[in-house]
């Protein structure tokens, strides 16, 4: 008989390995990656899919680095990890408890990104940035998508990647985040950072400014994607290509939705239907609902 691990009981067991008492562990929020609290400790405990364990050593080795250069990342506790527990790799984080105030700016992420990218390049090796690769091994193992779902995203992709291919990029290759939006900077007291590093890459520099105006299936204002140009001090939307960066980053954030409803999430399956349908439909100014 096979018994199912789940991402708690992964992150209990991974909390014991490293002397560390999980009887006050808190579920914080489950979407691609799943996020405890260990309150009294102020660790934040990230229980990630297994296969993503060289991604997540990488943004270890990556957030040390940037802490000793005195960028505001978030950091990772000073313990032996990752630690797996198949089919889970779990890793620990400083926890920066948010005050009431609402989610830092898009311009504080558009200072954070300058900031980053105005940095020497890092002694860590990081992979090629690859559109979409995520995605194809999502629609090939999934078993929620439907023969027509399966094929539109099929074919949006490869249109998406040739169009990928043609572009010009005028700011040039460097290190990227690779997952630069505002929801995933947090406050620090009065200074905000930057979390979420398990797509930091090496590619073109306007993947990291696409993903905020992707933004705008979400609500953002014209206002907020202004403030971000102008804080990072470079207005994407000045250049032709950015409609095909927000087509790519739309069909990317598919991927998490897809493996949800994999598993049953009766939610992620609706919202993953609606996403596909405008996308099929050419609605791209369609609302989409976060998380």
């Amino acid at each position: 008989m096979t018994t199912m691990v789940s991402p708690e009981s992964a992150a209990r067991s991974a909390c014991r390995d490293s002397s560390l008492s999980a009887a006050s562990l808190t579920h914080l929020h489950a979407h691609a990656t799943s996020v405890f609290l260990l309150p009294g400790e102020g660790i934040v405990v990230r229980v990630s899919p297994e296969n993503q364990r060289l991604r997540l050593e990488t943004a270890l080795a990556l957030t040390r680095w940037l802490a000793a250069n005195n960028f505001p990342s978030t950091e990772p506790i000073e313990i032996p990890q990752p630690v797996t527990h198949s089919p889970y790799t779990v890793t620990f984080w400083v926890h920066y408890p948010q005050p009431d105030r609402g989610v830092p700016s898009a311009g504080h992420l558009g200072e954070l990104l300058r900031a980053f990218h105005d940095l020497e390049a890092p002694p860590v090796e990081l992979p090629d940035y690859q559109p979409l690769a995520s995605l194809q091994k999502a629609i090939d193992s999934s078993t929620a998508l439907t023969t027509e779902q399966r094929d539109l995203l099929i074919a949006q992709r490869a249109d998406l990647l040739d169009a990928y291919q043609r572009l010009e990029f005028p700011l040039g290759q460097g290190h990227l985040h690779g997952d630069a939006y505002p929801g995933n900077t947090l406050w620090d007291g009065s200074k905000v950072r930057l979390g979420d590093w398990d797509e930091a890459a090496v590619g073109p520099r306007e993947i990291d400014l696409a993903n905020t105006f992707q933004g705008a299936r979400f609500g953002r204002s014209e206002h907020e994607l202004s403030d971000f140009a102008i804080s990072y001090g470079y207005d994407i939307r000045e250049w032709p290509g950015l409609p095909i960066l927000t087509s790519i980053r739309d069909l990317h954030t598919l991927g998490s939705y897809i493996r949800r409803a994999d598993r049953g999430d009766i939610a992620a399956a609706a919202e993953l239907s609606h996403r596909i349908g405008t996308l099929r439909d050419g609605a791209t100014a369609a609302r989409w609902a976060a998380r």
